[in-house]
């Protein structure tokens, strides 16, 4: 708890020493309740990193994420929003596939924030669990008619959809219904913001 209200200490180092020493790993959860927000925020980003590099440390723990998508707080609701993303992989419970619902409802959101770290985590999601595939694409298409409405901008919705298309070159191999994809893509050659269309043009010359 010390470690995780120093500003010079790394969560990266603190996560380094936490997969090396399990036992520690009860603090991180104390931290992310703490009332110190340097402490609760330090203690999320370790978290987060714990979930890239050892999944199963994490996964009997991932009720606490899924009650955490619940959380007022924006940035530990999109720590819970990574944090089940990366479990996924791990996920022989099939939790995720219980709250798929839930997780992909974010997409409505009015944050731009909120909805790009559910189209960042779907392809591992996708890719950890092949048989949502259908689902998870089907949701990752709707996103080109979310209505635009403050603070959401056109703007924002078109990053959303760069963002929907590198999730889909993740995961492109194993998507039965291509044709739609490939004509969601097409339509955003068309796209005012330019590292969209870019997305979209390198997308359709690799499938070319």
């Amino acid at each position: 708890m010390e470690e995780l209200g120093k500003k010079e200490v790394k969560a990266e180092d603190i996560a380094k020493n936490v997969i090396e020493d399990p036992d520690l790993l009860p603090e991180l959860f104390k931290g992310i309740s703490s009332e110190n927000s340097r402490i609760r925020f330090k203690a999320a980003k370790t978290l987060r990193i714990i979930s890239e590099r050892n999944q199963k440390m994490l996964y009997s723990k991932m009720d606490f994420f899924i009650n955490l998508l619940d959380s007022k707080n924006r940035i530990l609701k999109w720590t819970a929003i990574d944090v089940i993303g990366n479990l996924a992989s791990v996920d022989s419970e099939n939790k995720f596939d219980k709250i798929f619902k839930e997780y992909y409802g974010f997409l409505s959101a009015a944050s731009m924030i909120t909805v790009g770290h559910v189209i960042d985590n779907s392809g591992k999601v996708a890719k950890a669990k092949p048989h949502l595939t259908e689902k998870i694409t089907s949701e990752l298409l709707k996103i080109e008619k979310i209505p635009t409405k403050p603070p959401l901008t056109q703007e924002c919705k078109n990053i959303l959809l760069g963002k929907a298309i590198s999730a889909f070159g993740t995961y492109f191999n194993q998507i039965d219904n291509k044709d739609d994809v490939i004509s969601f893509v097409k339509r955003q050659l068309n796209n005012t913001r330019n590292a969209t269309k870019v997305k979209a043009e390198k997308f359709l010359k690799m499938r070319s």
